[in-house]
């Protein structure tokens, strides 16, 4: 029992050494003033086509309320525009703009970098193998 609870304690410390790596390199390096959870957003646009705010506060994990907080920057800077649903006039829903996708080139770009800098070290083998265990622990 210790030595799987000590695997847990050092799972549980490198995930946090990990995340707090990946936020201290995103905001030293970023030019975007933009938060990571916009670019998910702008990101999930771009993939998914034009989404309702509530769909977007599923996927993201987040409230309709924290939604609103994310996207009124987005709206302010020309980056998403809210639009009617055609299937639900009643229902708005988010797309992103030209400007939003331009942005979203120049986070990619930064991603890149900190992933480069992050986990340079490792194989394409490697950092496959990192994306699925990373996948299949946020499924469980």
């Amino acid at each position: 029992m210790d030595r799987r609870k000590n695997g847990i304690t050092t799972i549980f410390e490198v995930a946090t050494a990990i995340e707090r790596k990946w936020a201290n390199e995103w905001n030293s390096h970023n030019n975007l003033g933009l938060s990571k959870t916009h670019i998910l957003l702008l990101d999930l646009l771009e993939s998914k086509g034009p989404l309702r705010p509530s769909d977007l506060a599923e996927t993201l994990h987040v409230t309709t309320g924290g939604v609103t907080v994310l996207t009124s920057k987005l709206v302010k800077c020309n980056y998403i525009k809210k639009t009617q649903n055609p299937s639900d006039r009643r229902a708005s829903q988010l797309e992103i703009t030209d400007e939003g996708r331009h942005l979203l080139a120049d986070a990619y770009e930064h991603i890149e970098a900190i992933v480069h800098r992050m986990f340079g070290m490792l194989s394409a083998e490697e950092l496959k193998t990192l994306q699925i265990i990373f996948r299949k622990c946020l499924q469980a």
